[in-house]
């Protein structure tokens, strides 16, 4: 970091700080998720000014003989990404068993560092950073999307008729290579099945199906079958 710094030092970083905030930004945009261009650009852009002004006020740092005050300038950045914990913490969702924005959160903590380092005239070591985060959120999202994974479902049957039975049930689902982690039966009568609730899990890769599976869509045509919920 050098001590005395000139518009053209300061407008390079303040660029490059601009386009890997705006790049990653894109990719959060082009997804739905939260945090878009405007608000990695604003935090990373927040991060980068505050080091130039660490940068700025280098010359006035130290402590005179005379003096009981020392200007400790790394308070700054420090708080910067400690304050920025609340804006992450703010797009973390916790829906039922899933999470949702942690993705989010760490790419704005991430943008935050970005801004450090170019603020701090790191420029290398900061395009170095862009570029890893760059093809982290770009080239793995594609590579996740065909790693095997692990899935759940709920499914609920409400049958009209005692033609259906729980061993049938429970034998369609495992033929289908689902695991059945609860079961719930309800019986009318001791003999009549009236509904079956349960939860299942399989491993497959992470693309989503647009439309419920054919192994549960089987079910909804068995004899009996009054009403059939999927929820995965």
């Amino acid at each position: 970091m050098p001590l005395h710094l000139n518009w053209e030092q300061i407008a390079l970083r303040i660029a490059l700080a601009s386009v890997a905030s705006f790049i990653i930004g894109l990719n959060r945009d082009e997804h739905g998720h939260p945090a878009g261009i405007r608000t990695t650009m604003l935090v990373c852009l927040a991060a980068t000014f505050a080091m130039l002004q660490v940068n700025l006020l280098l010359p006035l740092a130290g402590k005179l003989p005379s003096s009981f005050i020392v200007m400790d300038l790394m308070r700054l950045p420090l708080g910067i990404l400690s304050g920025i914990g609340f804006i992450g913490a703010g797009v973390i969702i916790k829906r039922e068993k899933h999470v949702n924005g942690v993705t989010t959160a760490a790419t704005i903590w991430f943008v935050t560092v970005l801004g450090l380092l170019f603020g701090g005239g790191n420029l290398y070591l900061g395009i170095f950073a862009s570029l890893m985060a760059i093809g982290i959120l770009w080239a793995l999202k594609w590579i996740e999307r065909y790693l095997t994974r692990e899935h759940r479902g709920s499914l609920h049957l409400a049958f009209s008729s005692g033609l259906a039975t729980e061993i049938d049930i429970r034998q369609r689902l495992l033929a289908a290579n689902l695991n059945i982690v609860h079961w719930t039966a309800l019986y009318d009568s001791p003999t009549t099945l009236a509904a079956i609730d349960c939860e299942v899990k399989w491993s497959a890769p992470a693309t989503r199906m647009a439309a419920t599976p054919p192994y549960i869509e089987a079910l909804r045509v068995l004899p009996g079958v009054q009403r059939l919920t999927w929820k995965e």
